[in-house]
């Protein structure tokens, strides 16, 4: 599926193609160890599942360039034994299957630089492709008008949402795209498998950009298993649930 108004995207399952670049947000690699360290015994299971699902999206979209937008990496303020491990193993598994690797900083990538180093990688705070500009989210870049792009993408806010079927209720990861001053924004969901992300029809915005703007305007698109459900605008989702 293409944006409306972002030309050459498509979406790709839990990665958003724009021209050549396949982009993908929030890997959170080492959160397990970090649930763990907090008593939530969770096994090690993300890596490979993230690895495979990144071949398939590879294989659909013909991609040799790729962008990390951001907290490629879970822990704040240190780097775990997991997190060396994976992320070193990841960035390496990056190199032999993609000719280009942009990682953009997140608010979890502190240390991010001390790993891509390693790799002879930088670590910008955003990247510029055409008419759109990616940007992790956690803040509004300074100068944002000197920017020429008419798009913005961003992740941070791992969007999901709760569908209730009977007593249970299902979260399915999602895209948000709407209107941001002058910019049309993009919300990508999060590459993260351990969950699927915070609720957008329960939970308060974390990303400053979605905090300036009217989330009920936003329109939904979910994600399962690489097809792409439109689920209108938040205001009609929430019009619905409240019928029932």
């Amino acid at each position: 599926m293409e944006f409306n108004n972002l030309k050459g995207s498509l979406i790709i399952d839990l990665a958003l193609k724009i021209n050549d670049y396949l982009i993908i947000s929030d890997l959170h690699l080492g959160y397990e160890q970090s649930l763990n360290a907090e008593g939530i015994m969770v096994p090690k299971f993300q890596y490979p599942h993230i690895v495979n699902r990144l071949n398939e999206i590879k294989l659909k979209s013909s991609c040799n360039k790729i962008i990390v937008n951001g907290d490629l990496k879970h822990e704040f303020g240190q780097i775990s034994r997991q997190e060396w491990n994976e992320t070193l193993k990841f960035l390496d598994y990056l190199k032999i299957n993609f000719e280009e690797i942009i990682l953009i900083k997140g608010n979890h990538d502190n240390f991010t630089k001390f790993i891509a180093d390693k790799m002879d990688l930088l670590v910008y705070e955003n990247y510029s492709i055409d008419n759109s500009l990616i940007t992790h989210g956690d803040k509004i870049p300074t100068k944002l008008n000197d920017f020429d792009v008419e798009n913005i993408v961003i992740g941070h806010e791992h969007p999901c949402i709760g569908l209730r079927s009977g007593e249970r209720i299902e979260k399915i990861k999602c895209y948000l795209k709407g209107i941001y001053k002058d910019w049309n924004l993009i919300v990508m969901p999060s590459f993260n498998f351990v969950t699927e992300g915070s609720d957008i029809l329960q939970e308060k915005p974390l990303s400053p950009f979605l905090k300036k703007i009217n989330m009920e305007e936003l329109e939904v698109y979910g994600i399962e298993d690489f097809e792409v459900f439109s689920f209108g605008k938040v205001k009609n989702i929430t019009a619905f649930k409240d019928l029932y």
